[in-house]
């Protein structure tokens, strides 16, 4: 006897003979209805005029076909289209009756209303204390962490403080270094006509001295290492919770606020302070150089009068704002960096946040410092 040959099921199609007539042919099978999914798109009716679909060429019909042909026909009538479907199978049309009353049962869904002026304060409101509420949390945890580190010396990891330390620290001294001293030239050029005016232009190391050492140098520097280094942070940290790497550190028994936020912090603690020191001597010395050159005041007495000038408590105010910034920088950017969620649009999302909350918040931490010395007369 022969082998009889199994006849492979032909596969969904609609052709349109006609621009009034439509054919459906092969099997209207969930398996089979993936190529005919450009075909229905393209299904377009001129007019109004009655149209007939003949369905007599379909062979095998399930509730995914059924669904998707109701789909089409109910398309067709919501554009103005008079649709008539003839020459299906008595089974196929019992099967397409019961579906399409199942989609005739089903509540259109109820359009949600836009919130008023008032419920978006509301939810804005309450998205933000949300926040606060979830940052004052993790504050505490890292604060927990950070005592019991020093609690516990031998639980600090020195490589991940080593690392970041020069890749906050040393790889930021460049665009520190060179954003300083270019504002220590604009200081003292902006000064310098007002003080010619007086005679007074030896007072333009009091001006640059004062000015860098106490408000500048921290502010600026704490800005610049918000936008570089906070917003890694931030990436870092989101990118491995949009991956589960955090999920996995926690499975194994590892805390991710020890391995991924107290060396970022610790590091920044001892890297912020230095780098202000360094942004301290280019601004003064872009102060110098600016002064010589329009004012006419030698290096040797600029030096002198900025001796004179500037006392220590003027130093050490500007150099104890340094740890505060860092502290701030690194755990926004790490709080930011644990709420990412979904995927890679979180996360950037979440950095943009970073950056802007932390700089925002290092501004006003100045400003309250700002207050506090002038209420302690600093």
């Amino acid at each position: 006897m022969k082998p009889i040959a199994a006849t492979a099921a032909s596969p969904a199609a609609i052709t349109q003979p006609t621009p009034q007539e439509l054919a459906l042919s092969g099997c209207w099978t969930a398996r089979s209805l993936g190529v005919i999914e450009h075909q229905l798109e393209s299904v377009r009716i001129a007019g109004t005029t009655p149209t007939v679909a003949d369905g007599a060429g379909i062979e095998a019909l399930d509730t995914a076909g059924a669904w998707v042909l109701q789909k089409l026909l109910r398309r067709l009538r919501g554009e103005g289209v008079t649709v008539t479907l003839r020459g299906l199978r008595p089974e196929n049309a019992r099967l397409l009756e019961v579906v399409a009353q199942q989609v005739a049962d089903q509540p259109a869904p109820a359009a949600s209303p836009s919130p008023s002026f008032l419920e978006r304060i509301g939810q804005s409101s309450a998205s933000a204390l949300e926040q606060a509420f979830a940052m004052l949390s993790f504050l505490g945890e890292s604060a927990l962490s950070f005592s019991g580190s020093l609690a516990h010396p031998t639980r600090i990891r020195w490589r991940p403080i080593l690392f970041n330390i020069r890749t906050a620290g040393f790889d930021a001294l460049p665009i520190v270094g060179l954003l300083s001293f270019l504002l220590g030239i604009v200081v003292a050029y902006q000064g310098a006509d007002q003080l010619r005016q007086y005679g007074a232009n030896i007072f333009v190391a009091d001006l640059v001295g004062l000015s860098m050492l106490r408000e500048f140098a921290p502010l600026i520097t704490a800005i610049i290492i918000a936008g570089r280094s906070g917003s890694a942070y931030a990436a870092q940290i989101g990118t491995m919770a949009v991956t589960e790497e955090i999920d996995a550190m926690r499975t194994i028994g590892i805390a991710p606020l020890e391995l991924l936020v107290l060396p970022k912090l610790i590091a920044l603690l001892i890297a912020l302070p230095l780098l202000t020191v360094f942004a301290d001597v280019l601004g003064v010395a872009g102060g110098m150089i600016m002064a010589r050159a329009q004012l006419g005041v030698g290096l040797v007495e600029f030096l002198d009068r900025f001796v004179k000038a500037v006392s220590i408590t003027s130093y050490v105010v500007g150099f104890g704002k340094a740890p505060v910034f860092a502290a701030i920088i690194v755990l926004v950017g790490c709080f930011q960096g644990f709420r990412t969620k979904g995927g890679a649009d979180s996360v950037g999302r979440q950095t943009t946040r970073s950056v802007v909350q932390s700089i925002f918040l290092v501004i006003v931490a100045d400003a309250l410092f700002s207050i506090a010395f002038s209420v302690l007369d600093l």
